[in-house]
Order: structure tokens, then C-alpha cells, then sequence
């Protein structure tokens, strides 16, 4: 491993590598300056309580200011917490990071009476206002929005106290992202070449890519080894965040937890239900794959801590920050000269901030305010993970910014359901470009399995996180508890069913669970899944037809929420209420399991 054996603090790592934080605020008394803007224009809220039966230029204004404090409220918000990210251990942004939250609650809090009283119109009345009042043309697919959502909706007084309660809501997610990122502390591991290794979050899957066996085994075991120290803390945290998606749920008025996420996104629940049925015919597929892992790797057992490290011997692909620079600029090439110089201007000027140091928030992210470019945090190792991490992560930038300067910022946030849409986009045509361009045989064999490695990862393991939402969730609905023994007991069911009669299902990994940020956003993993599928046929449709479906793609890049996810992308060329895209992604699977079946 070419890199220190230890974590630089962050005043120690060089700028360069930073993002340019200071394009949001200059300074925390600009900051400062705009948490003070929004204090002095939530009073002006109250002056259009009640007034919008009588004029439709009053519902605009209102809208008007609702974009004004929200637009500003992103701005403070955005800024908090990526501050905090760069150093979790930081007791300043964390105050800052707090005083953030507590303005988006009295933000929510004052806005709240605004789409209860919108409902409380007579629905000819506000349909007339649309009509007459050239000015909310503006938000015509919001309000229609609203309309639609007209049984989920409470009183104005009800809105007010659920906006209240969500600072309890989000208690949990903020408990363990101080346990996960500031408190969590691994133990040393012995390299391959004998030197001594902390391992970290960032580091871990580097490590349990080794091909010494022992390295992977101690990693696997000491990392898991320390979530499990605190697993009975853990299995609170998350019990607590899925009891709050569930009495959130039933306050709105939703059969199920389930239904009310997909429901903000206008997907069906039959679109979630469709994945896992689907996943769950073509598990032998998976079975397939995990019994050519174990003959690949010469082994009498595989166990999970196998899962990661190359089939194919021989390989070392290091590719450093700059190289892989610029293989995503060659490989997003197909996406023309626009997309091109974007994707470099990001890199030039201060997008991201590269390297992990003391305290950095684990993982990667793309996150951003309207109004300024978007940004992404990483934690880049030299390996392709990364590589492919930096191209995924893009994808959601230059979606960001797509949108950003395309819609009002009442439009501007596409909805998550296609969220991972254009990341992994990003991911299918630079592996096609690396495809292409390998001229060692070995190399071109490791790309194929880093492939299959994605589907795996992607759109089977996220199904898997997809199924045990469901079943965690609905255990919770029922009155039933989610101790610690429970949830491992599910997640290790779970790993069985998914990986098949090959594998040795370790007890360290039931412990996985403790250790997913994601179970903190209720039902989020599943549009992974999906939003791969969507994204495997839209990348072939990019690489076959050229400029036209180019030019549907960043039409849908620049839609935003202008239309709902699901129309957005029919209109690119994908219909996800069939079987369809994962029925084709599967496909492209089982042809790359079929050639590395047939390699020597």
C-alpha cells in the first residue's frame, strides 16, 4: 500500500487536494450573515397565513419567499456539514452543523402552514388561479403536486408539530454518524509486506482486496470485531430511525413506511416488490458466480472476506488521482464536448475534496447548493474502486449542475429515485472505454470481474439491503423488536440466500448491517438497484445510437423533478414499471459470467 500508515490531520494534508469550500461562504461570518437573513424572513411568513383565498398574487409571493428561505437555508445547511465531513472530531462546525439543523426545523416549522392551506382551496379555485395568474405558471407542476398528495397532507397545526418532531427524527442518523465517523476507532493489521496498518473505513475494502489470504481474514475479522463491541448500542440506534420512518408514515396516513418513501417519488410499491422478485429469480446466477470465485481463487472454502480481492492473478491496476482524472474524462467521451468540459472544470476548479485525513466523513458523496457548483467528497485510495467511485460521484455532480442551471430552483432536485441514475452511467461507459483500450489479456479478465463485481455489489447486494428494509420494517409495523441478535439474525439469513450453498457465510458479516449509513435514509438502497438497471440500458443506448440518445440523455439530466421520475426516464428511453431494464442488466451478467466460465 503506497501511502502513509497513518491518518494525516486535516490542517496537515495539502489544499490543493480540498475542495474550494469558500465558493459557498467566503468565511463562517458569512455564514453567520445568512442564518441571520433567514431568521429576519421567517416573520415575513406569517403575514400570508390565511390570505390566500382572496388573491392569487398572495400565494405567489408566499412561494416566492418559500424559494427565497429554502434556496438560503440549502446555502447554511450544505455548508454546516460539509465543514463537519472534513472533520467530524471538529467541536466548532459541530456546533455550526447543529445551529444548521435547528434553523431547518424552524424553517419547516414556519412553512408549514403553507400546503395545508393550499389544500383547504376549493380545488376549481386554485385550478383558476393557475389559469388567470400568468405568475404561477411557474408552479403548476408543484401544485399539482400537492394535490395529488391531498390525503397525506394534515392540518396546518398537525404540519407544524410533524416539522417539530422531525429534530427527534433525525436523532438517530445523527447519534450513529457520531458513533460510525468520530467515535469508532480499528485496530492495526499486518500488511502484506509486514508493516502494520490501522484500518479504517476508507481502507477496508483496499485491504480485503489483498491476495494474501491472512491479511483479508484478520481485516474482515478486527473490523467487524469492533462494530460488534458496540452492537447492542447500534441495534438501538437503527430500531430507533425505523420506528420513526414508521410513525412518521402512519401520521401521513400510509398503509406502510414503504409506501409513504415511494410515494414522495410517485413510485408504485409494485416497483419495489418487481426488484426483489426479479433479484430473487436469477439468484442462481449469483450462486454461479460465487462457485467460480471459489474455484478461481483455489480455495476449499470461500468465506466472505473472498468477496472482494481479484479472481484473476497477476494484476495490480494502480491508478493514482491523476491518472484516473484522466481515464473518466476519455471514458465519458461518448457523453460529447459539453459534458467533457464540465467534467474538467470540476476537476480544476476546487469540486472535490480528494484524500482522507483524521476525522473525515467515511465514504464518498456528490452534495451541493443551488446557485453554486456542485461538490464531492472522497477518500481516494490508488485502486479502480476508486476510480470508478470518482466517476460515479460525477455523474451526480454534473447531474447537479445540469439541473441547477437548466430548472427554477423550485424544479432543481431530481428525486432519488433517479439519483443514481447518471453515476452509474458514468461507471457503464468508462468500463466500456477500459474494455475496449486493454491490451493485456489479464488486465481485460480483471476489468471483466471488476465488472460483475459491480453487479454483485450493486444490483444484488443492494437488493438484498432493499429486502432487509422491508423485513425490518415491516417486524417494527407488526410490534415486533429489533434487538441486536435479531437484526444479525436477519442480515445472516439474508447473506445465505443471496450467496448460495458455495459460500461460508462467516458470523462477522452479520454484523454488516451496523456499519450501512444508508439504513439511516429509509428505503434508499433499492433505487441502486434500479437505477443501475436503468442506467446499464440507457449507457448501451448512448454507445449504439450515438447523438440522439445523447441528447435524450441530457434532456433527462436537465429535467429535475420538472416531471416524476418515472416519466423522465421513459422519455430517455427506459420504462422502470417492468421487469424489463433488470431483466436486460441480468442478462449482461450472465454473458460476463459466460466468458469468465470459459477462461483458461
Amino acid at each position: 500500500m503506497n501511502e502513509s500508515k497513518t491518518l494525516l490531520k486535516r490542517e496537515e494534508t495539502n489544499p490543493v487536494h480540498h475542495w474550494r469550500i469558500e465558493d459557498l461562504f467566503a468565511t463562517d461570518t458569512d455564514w453567520k450573515k445568512a442564518c441571520e437573513d433567514i431568521t429576519l424572513w421567517l416573520p415575513l411568513l406569517s403575514s400570508y397565513q390565511g390570505t390566500f383565498s382572496s388573491s392569487s398574487q398572495s400565494l405567489f409571493d408566499c412561494l416566492q419567499l418559500q424559494d427565497k428561505i429554502g434556496q438560503r437555508l440549502e446555502e447554511v445547511y450544505v455548508y454546516s456539514h460539509m465543514k463537519l465531513h472534513e472533520d467530524t472530531t471538529n467541536a466548532h462546525y459541530q456546533s455550526l452543523a447543529q445551529e444548521a439543523t435547528s434553523i431547518q426545523i424552524k424553517v419547516s416549522s414556519a412553512l408549514s402552514f403553507i400546503i395545508p392551506e393550499i389544500l383547504a382551496l376549493p380545488t376549481e379555485l386554485l385550478k383558476n388561479y393557475m389559469d388567470t395568474n400568468t405568475n404561477l405558471e411557474l408552479y403548476r407542476t408543484y401544485l399539482n403536486n400537492i394535490l395529488r398528495q391531498k390525503d397525506h397532507i394534515l392540518s396546518a397545526e398537525l404540519e407544524q408539530f410533524l416539522a417539530e418532531a422531525n429534530v427527534l427524527g433525525q436523532a438517530p442518523q445523527q447519534i450513529y454518524t457520531m458513533i460510525n465517523d468520530a467515535d469508532l476507532r480499528f485496530p492495526t493489521v499486518e500488511d502484506e509486506d509486514g508493516d502494520m496498518i490501522e484500518i479504517t473505513k476508507g481502507r477496508f475494502i483496499q485491504l480485503l482486496e489483498s491476495s494474501n489470504r491472512k491479511v483479508r481474514k484478520d481485516t474482515f475479522e478486527k473490523f467487524y470485531s469492533t462494530y460488534n463491541k458496540q452492537r447492542n448500542t447500534l441495534a438501538s440506534t437503527l430500531n430507533a430511525a425505523i420506528q420513526s420512518d414508521v410513525f412518521f408514515a402512519k401520521q401521513r396516513k400510509y398503509n406502510t413506511a414503504l409506501e409513504a418513501a415511494l410515494d414522495a417519488n410517485q413510485i408504485p410499491v409494485s416497483v419495489y416488490d418487481q426488484l426483489i422478485e426479479t433479484v430473487h429469480q436469477h439468484l442462481p446466477l449469483m450462486h454461479r458466480y460465487v462457485d467460480l470465485r471459489k474455484k478461481r481463487l483455489g480455495v476449499d472454502e470461500l468465506h466472505m472476506y473472498d468477496l472482494y480481492t481479484p479472481i484473476v492473478k497477476d494484476v495490480n491496476m494502480v491508478i493514482p488521482y491523476e491518472k484516473a482524472k484522466e481515464l473518466t474524462i476519455k471514458g465519458l467521451a461518448p457523453l460529447g464536448e459539453d459534458y467533457g468540459a464540465l467534467l474538467q472544470s470540476g476537476y480544476r476548479e476546487g469540486w472535490i475534496d480528494v484524500y482522507e485525513n483524521e476525522g473525515k466523513r467515511s465514504g464518498a458523496y456528490s452534495w451541493g447548493a443551488y446557485g453554486t457548483h456542485p461538490y464531492v467528497l472522497m477518500n481516494y485510495q490508488d485502486n479502480v474502486n476508486n476510480l470508478f467511485t470518482l466517476a460515479h460521484e460525477m455523474g451526480h455532480a454534473l447531474h447537479s449542475h445540469y439541473s441547477d442551471t437548466t430548472q427554477p430552483y423550485v424544479y432543481a432536485a431530481y428525486k432519488i429515485f433517479v439519483a443514481e441514475v447518471a453515476s452509474t452511467v458514468n461507471e457503464a461507459l468508462l468500463m466500456d472505454y477500459m474494455l475496449k483500450n486493454a491490451n493485456d489479456p489479464q488486465e481485460k479478465a480483471y476489468l471483466i470481474n471488476y465488472f460483475m463485481e459491480q453487479f454483485r455489489g450493486t444490483l444484488y447486494r443492494q437488493t438484498m439491503f432493499a429486502e432487509f428494509e422491508k423485513i425490518t420494517h415491516t417486524m417494527i409495523e407488526e410490534g415486533k423488536s429489533l434487538t441486536a441478535d435479531i437484526l444479525c439474525e436477519i442480515y445472516g439469513e439474508l447473506n445465505r440466500k443471496y450467496y448460495g450453498p458455495h459460500m461460508v457465510v462467516d458470523d462477522e458479516i452479520c454484523m454488516e448491517w451496523a456499519r450501512i449509513p444508508h439504513f439511516y435514509r429509509g428505503f434508499y438502497v433499492y433505487q441502486y438497484a434500479t437505477g443501475y438497471s436503468a442506467a446499464i440500458a440507457l449507457s448501451q443506448r448512448i454507445l449504439e445510437e450515438g447523438t440522439p440518445a445523447v441528447e435524450d440523455y441530457l434532456s433527462f439530466l436537465k429535467g429535475g423533478s420538472s416531471s416524476d421520475p418515472i416519466e423522465l426516464l421513459k422519455k430517455a428511453g427506459v420504462d422502470m414499471t417492468s421487469s424489463e431494464p433488470i431483466e436486460k442488466a441480468l442478462q449482461v451478467f450472465e454473458n460476463l459470467l459466460n466468458q469468465m466460465e470459459q477462461l483458461d
